[in-house]
């Protein structure tokens, strides 16, 4: 008997005796977050930008119309980006550095020369300042979003939730989901902050509309 085998044989004789019927999950807890009214979307967004510039990245609150002249801004420091499928052309239509696009997919040598990545998200939490990719349209795999260091998030002001009971409803729990709390960062070593340990030293959010 193989070492898979032995293990899925324990994890049946261990829950062998539990009900058939789901249990219904008790959902009276506090869903939103606790300093923002329900309903209350522009306090939302403010949580949001606060929360994110708390943690170092830089948020700008852009309208439809300008959104490709505040990539270019957000790019301007950049020589190439990796743009993942889905991502509107348009957006990246006056900045003027290399675009590498993730198909084929990128090698981690290339990923780790490239100078930023641009994405949209599948949701933001504005509680914890959080960022989540499912890997949808404009989102694409895991590791370009890793490796080069600059990510420029582009997030609709309808993808803002409160709070994170709010979001994990509406999220695909099969989909690979990224979960990203302002620029890569670590304080492990005597309490003292560095960034880009994991990922991204820097992170730039565009709220639109």
């Amino acid at each position: 008997m193989s070492s898979r085998e032995t293990v899925l044989r324990r994890i049946r004789q261990a829950t062998a005796d539990l009900p058939r019927d789901p249990t219904p999950t008790p959902r009276s807890y506090l869903r939103h977050a606790p300093t923002v009214a329900p309903g209350d979307q522009d306090g939302v967004l403010a949580l949001l930008i606060e929360r994110l510039t708390e943690y170092g990245a830089e948020v700008r609150r852009v309208a439809d119309a300008d959104l490709s002249v505040a990539v270019a801004h957000a790019l301007a420091a950049a020589r190439s980006a990796v743009a993942p499928a889905g991502l509107p052309d348009a957006w990246l239509a006056q900045w003027y550095g290399l675009v590498r696009r993730d198909a084929p997919p990128l090698t981690p040598a290339e990923l780790d020369a490239t100078d930023a990545v641009v994405t949209t998200c599948a949701a933001a939490i504005a509680e914890s300042g959080t960022l989540v990719l499912d890997g949808g349209p404009g989102q694409g795999r895991r590791a370009p979003t890793l490796l080069p260091d600059l990510h420029v998030c582009v997030v609709r002001e309808s993808q803002v939730h409160s709070a994170m009971p709010e979001a994990i409803g509406r999220l695909d729990a099969s989909r690979p989901l990224t979960w990203i709390s302002g620029p890569s960062a670590t304080a492990d070593i005597e309490m003292i902050r560095v960034q880009g340990v994991h990922g991204p030293r820097r992170l730039t959010v565009l709220l639109v509309p």
